[in-house]
């Protein structure tokens, strides 16, 4: 049986947690110290001639994270088949760190490669039928609104959207909540949200957006409740709260932006009830999946277990995200909330005094976190980008939405002296 699992890629031998797992590791021969933001910075590999202010689109690799890969990808590279035996251990491995950090077991965590593959998985794997449907917002990604759509095509579901806002920068928590409340009808069986959306900066109250659900779910039979799924991509890493938390049923996250985790991984996270109302969408590389097979019946084990898609993945990745948990808790999620709103704060002070500059992102850091989104009055979005890093050697982007805007993510890697050098070369700017 054994030789079958392996040949399978999966195995039931386990090896010891210490060839599983490491924690934060040591650069360029410094100890790490965490409760140093410089010993902190120096643990990434980025061009210290340029100031890093989007850093977490696709995240550099702080020194455990990229000692872990290395580590997979030797012992990949060198026994292929013998390490992959070791495959479920390793799995499992990566759902109890992620557990730990969010909360919940590991059998309610869905392994992924982003943000994108989870939430095309939550949306193909909702159960809806004709007369269904799910409420979003104009705001969210193409990720959430193309999953629905082909939801919706195939399943006679409706989707349906509501506007939160009208200017970002005055967006109020209550006007979005009340909003939310006034879309979701008797038919509504998932409200579709994210917590900071990537175009302006805004931040959903998520906690107040549950509550809100909660009481509309009241006198509902559970086959018919509302689910509140979060895209929570922009907030993972940048804000503190967990998912048991902010009270929704689904979490999906990319892992490879404000958390620093390895290029390509993310996770879906629900509650065991949410996970009930959930079917997989992709043949699963698991022991209930290949059980399931063998007996010719339908698997019978955990959905997120069942969830996780199956095909081999950058493997190297993947197992190196227990590293990416642990940098993350050795710093602190709470210290790292707390700069990261410090210096977004001090840009969005310093944007706002200019006269030639439309500050999107709300002031108030009860509805926004890292991202700050602007506009420069005459100047298109990617001109001001190629100035800064031509000119400055500042690294900012432009929003990929129709209606684009210049933005910036001071995160972990970036300093409040740095900030105000963005806020000089904007100043020039005018």
């Amino acid at each position: 049986m054994r030789g079958a699992l392996a040949g399978a890629g999966m195995s039931l031998a386990a090896p010891g947690a210490a060839a599983l797992a490491a924690g934060p590791g040591e650069s360029r021969g410094e100890r790490f110290d965490p409760g140093d933001w410089a010993s902190v910075r120096a643990q990434f590999p980025l061009n210290r001639r340029h100031l890093q202010f989007t850093a977490y689109y696709l995240a550099a690799h702080p020194a455990p994270v990229a000692a872990a890969i290395d580590r997979h990808r030797r012992a990949l590279d060198r026994d292929t088949a013998i390490y992959v035996e070791s495959f479920d251990a390793r799995q499992e491995a990566v759902r109890e760190a992620a557990a730990a950090f969010l909360g919940g077991g590991p059998d309610e965590i869905a392994l992924t490669d982003s943000t994108t593959m989870g939430l095309a998985l939550l949306y193909a794997g909702l159960r809806l039928k004709p007369g269904d449907e799910v409420l979003t917002t104009e705001h969210d990604f193409y990720a959430t609104h193309e999953s629905l759509r082909l939801r919706a095509a195939r399943s006679g579901a409706a989707v349906r959207k509501v506007r939160l806002y009208e200017d970002p920068a005055a967006a109020s928590a209550d006007r979005m909540v009340a909003r939310l409340r006034a879309g979701i009808t008797p038919r509504t069986r998932a409200v579709a949200v994210t917590w900071v959306h990537s175009g302006t900066g805004v931040k959903l109250p998520v906690r107040a957006v549950a509550d809100m659900v909660a009481d509309a779910n009241r006198g509902r039979d559970e086959a018919d409740r509302v689910l509140l799924c979060v895209d929570a991509v922009h907030g993972f890493g940048a804000e503190a709260p967990t998912p048991l938390e902010l009270g929704c049923d689904f979490f999906v996250t990319g892992t490879h932006k404000w958390l620093f985790g390895p290029r390509g991984t993310g996770v879906i996270w629900g509650t065991k009830a949410a996970w009930a109302r959930m079917d997989p969408t992709i043949p699963s590389f698991s022991m209930p999946a290949l059980l399931g097979w063998w007996s010719d019946k339908p698997p019978e084990g955990p959905a997120a277990v069942l969830t996780t898609p199956g095909g081999f993945h950058t493997y190297e990745h993947r197992w190196a995200l227990p590293e990416a948990f642990a940098f993350h808790r050795a710093i602190g999620p709470a210290r790292i909330a707390a700069r990261t709103r410090e210096q977004a704060a001090q840009l969005k002070d310093g944007l706002a005094r200019m006269r030639h500059v439309t500050l999107l992102t709300p002031r108030d850091p009860a509805v926004s976190s890292g991202l700050v989104c602007c506009n420069v009055t005459g100047r298109k979005p990617d001109e001001v980008v190629a100035e800064l890093r031509e000119e400055h050697g500042i690294i900012a982007s432009v929003t990929p939405y129709r209606d684009q805007a210049l933005r910036f993510g001071p995160s972990i890697v970036t300093t409040p002296a740095e900030v105000d050098a963005v806020v000089r070369a904007i100043v020039g700017l005018g």
